[in-house]
């Protein structure tokens, strides 16, 4: 097994207050005059990792976690139907993040984030390269409509009799776009139907990560029932939407991250996001250094957490 850090536990936690109605949670952990890091979750909507980390050196780091708008113990909740989530974009989170950048009087920070964190960091990074010292990124995705189409439909190449269920959880005249009739379930007042098409919504990602290496049942339903219904409210809401991001803007607009050291982390057998958008991020990224895990899928495996390790220990010495 990877050799670990001690567990280490937050210093110091908040809600910031955005000026919209929302209030953004956030936490910090490690040496509190260490190399400020952002540690940016994925979904999006799942909510930033609870409980300690152990991946990184509390001696050199300070590290800030922070629940992205209406999830984990950001307020409101996606889970509340008068939750407004015409005020979630990737645009109010790239504004969060700098304003919680500001309020914690950090200059520059290394940004850390898988999956959906990862495109939410390389927006970021686009938007502001020069508060951003290094990136590790693992489970590289930029959240284009084609990777959009790939996890919510075209895996079911492989797993054709889950994504005929997960087909089944929209009504039969809607199923041309499931992203977007998920989406309008979603908004339904009547809570039922939005348990029900989380449930559905759920169910599929369980499946196609399931046989992964490292994979197991129920990885993304295993979560109490308000996160689950805020959880798929936030990402059909994403994704019926593109991110709010030009098919192919953060591949194109690489170049803005020049300078910007960063190590890239992908599975071999991540099935929900194929590793080509982590190679295609590495060739237009030349200061990206790339890692293909062969024991890997989406979900981590310990070699995958090594190379994580090591990233970290390489940069805090930078």
């Amino acid at each position: 097994m990877v050799d670990l850090y001690p567990p280490t536990t937050a210093y110091d936690h908040g809600h910031l207050d955005t000026g919209d109605g929302n209030r953004v949670y956030y936490e910090q952990l490690g040496n509190p005059d260490g190399k400020p890091v952002l540690s940016v979750h994925g979904g999006p909507g799942s909510g930033a990792r609870q409980g300690p980390a152990r991946l990184w050196d509390p001696e050199h780091y300070r590290v800030i976690l922070f629940d992205q708008r209406n999830c984990g113990r950001s307020t409101p909740h996606a889970s509340d139907p008068a939750a407004d989530m015409s005020r979630n974009t990737t645009q109010h989170l790239i504004d969060d993040m700098e304003r919680l950048r500001a309020h914690l009087g950090i200059d520059k920070w290394l940004l850390t984030g898988g999956s959906w964190g990862s495109t939410l960091s390389l927006a970021y990074a686009q938007r502001h390269p020069h508060r951003v010292t290094e990136m590790i990124i693992p489970a590289v995705t930029t959240t284009r409509r084609s990777e959009i189409d790939w996890l919510c439909g075209g895996a079911g190449r492989f797993y054709p009799e889950a994504l005929d269920r997960f087909r089944e959880g929209v009504p039969e005249d809607e199923r041309d776009d499931l992203v977007a009739a998920y989406s309008r379930l979603m908004e339904n007042p009547d809570r039922a139907v939005r348990e029900r098409a989380a449930t559905a919504w759920l169910t599929w990602e369980d499946a196609i990560i399931a046989d992964e290496p490292n994979g197991k049942p129920g990885m993304y339903s295993a979560r109490e029932v308000d996160a689950r219904i805020a959880f798929v409210r936030i990402c059909s809401h994403y994704f019926s939407n593109g991110a709010w991001l030009e098919e192919d803007q953060l591949l194109r607009d690489a170049h803005k991250l020049a300078g910007i050291p960063a190590v890239l982390v992908h599975g071999r057998h991540d099935m929900g996001s194929p590793v080509h958008t982590a190679w295609e991020l590495a060739k237009a990224w030349p200061g990206a250094r790339l890692h293909i895990v062969e024991d890997s899928g989406h979900a981590a495996s310990d070699s995958m957490r090594a190379v994580i390790r090591a990233a970290f220990a390489g940069f805090a010495v930078r």
